[in-house]
């Protein structure tokens, strides 16, 4: 467990990649001077994210700061939303409609294979997957320079329950 003060570990660059995803799906919501939530790629979590006025302290809840002890992707969004860091919108619109959950899903978690995947499409649609990657570069290096600490530890969301069909009861005698 990450005690409150200590530094974070860097994130795999794939996680940059998810956090300017989700700006450029307007995912992340600012609650106040210190709060904000970001909705996972599958809307089934909402993830909270608690940052100092100047950024280098955060708290986030998601598996990856929670369970790995590296600033996961909500926590960089959030970053990114205050306007700490700012990518060109042409990057974070590349990435917007991405499904992280079941890309990391389909390749188990192979961050060098979601990349690739993600950077194919990308190609495909039009996009310069070099620029992507430059700019997902740049935000760690940012990142690296910040060295943030850790917030106080907030428990990770529960996922959402799936819809719930109804059910007929059958009656006895």
């Amino acid at each position: 467990m990450a005690l409150s003060g200590t530094q974070w570990k860097m994130p795999p660059l794939v996680k940059v990649y998810e956090a300017l995803g989700a700006i450029g799906d307007g995912r992340v919501r600012i609650e106040d001077g210190r709060r904000a939530t970001v909705v996972s790629s599958d809307e089934s979590k909402t993830y909270e994210v608690e940052t100092s006025a100047d950024g280098r302290e955060i708290a986030s809840n998601d598996n990856a700061s929670y369970w790995q002890g590296y600033v996961g992707y909500p926590a960089i969004a959030v970053l990114i939303a205050r306007g700490f860091y700012r990518p060109p919108a042409n990057v974070t619109d590349a990435l917007a409609g991405v499904a992280w959950k079941e890309l990391n899903g389909k390749f188990k978690n192979d961050w060098a294979r979601t990349i690739a995947e993600v950077e194919k499409a990308l190609e495909q649609a039009g996009h310069d997957p070099d620029a992507v990657r430059s700019e997902a570069e740049a935000v760690l290096s940012f990142l690296r320079e910040l060295q943030p600490v850790h917030g106080k530890r907030i428990p990770p969301p529960a996922e959402k329950p799936a819809a719930k069909s109804r059910q007929q009861t059958p009656t006895g005698n």
